[in-house]
């Protein structure tokens, strides 16, 4: 894990990184607020960042391909520095992994990435909760000042990350409702054809392909897309 240039000033905390992406979603809203981490805060050389529901990680992100070892590491143990995050109020520090006892598994594997401290920090909204990580390559060098920038940052791209949540929900109920309004096309449809087929009512065409449908164990839509493809109440045979 490489340190930052010291001679670069860490910026602003501010909202533009975080809105960057074209359309909000939970893993960019994560890499974004990663990226803005590890330029922004002073010292830190890695950061990660999760969103968690229900006590487990759903989405990750981190600056280094080796950090979420540390995240699935925690959760496999069940402690560490983000657990203790998660459960509690206040930032999490690790000043020096080399003398850490709290949690011996997560140091030790800390330590073998050269990270020599950390601080973990939690944003709830909800249900749910992000949490960030941040990793310096030297001990005790993650103070207050740190600390003070990652809180500011978590705080907004923990709504940010929200309002990606919120986005994703609907755009999954959207494509649900059209999904829902597709099968019920080519259920009316098949319906169509089975009554000209058969001569008989709507309800008794539905009630044939639902009656072949538990027998077959399959979906009505795609009985009701055999009857449009045969053309007829071939469709309704049983398949082999």
């Amino acid at each position: 894990m490489s340190s930052p240039d010291p001679g670069q000033a860490p910026g602003p905390a501010g909202p533009s990184g975080l809105l960057g992406t074209a359309e909000p979603s939970e893993p960019g809203s994560l890499n974004q607020l990663v990226a803005q981490a590890t330029q922004q805060v002073q010292n830190c050389s890695g950061a990660a960042a999760a969103l968690w529901r229900g006590g487990e990680p759903v989405a990750l992100a981190a600056s280094h391909p080796s950090l979420p070892e540390l995240i699935d590491l925690q959760v496999r143990c069940g402690r560490g520095p983000s657990l203790d995050a998660l459960s509690g109020d206040e930032p999490v520090s690790c000043p020096d992994t080399l003398e850490e006892r709290r949690w011996p598994e997560y140091a030790s594997a800390a330590l073998r990435q050269g990270v020599r401290c950390s601080v973990s920090l939690v944003h709830r909204s909800g249900a749910a909760a992000v949490s960030l990580s941040l990793f310096g390559a030297r001990p005790r060098t993650l103070g207050p000042d740190s600390v003070a920038a990652a809180e500011r940052l978590i705080a907004f791209g923990g709504e940010v990350i929200g309002i990606a949540s919120e986005y994703g929900e609907a755009r999954r109920t959207a494509q649900q409702l059209r999904d829902a309004a597709d099968s019920r096309a080519v259920v009316d449809q098949a319906k169509g054809v089975l009554m000209h087929a058969l001569g008989c009512s709507a309800d008794e065409a539905l009630q044939r392909m639902r009656q072949v449908s538990q027998a077959a164990n399959v979906k009505v839509t795609d009985i009701a897309t055999r009857v449009i493809e045969s053309r007829g109440a071939d469709g309704l045979a049983l398949p082999r």
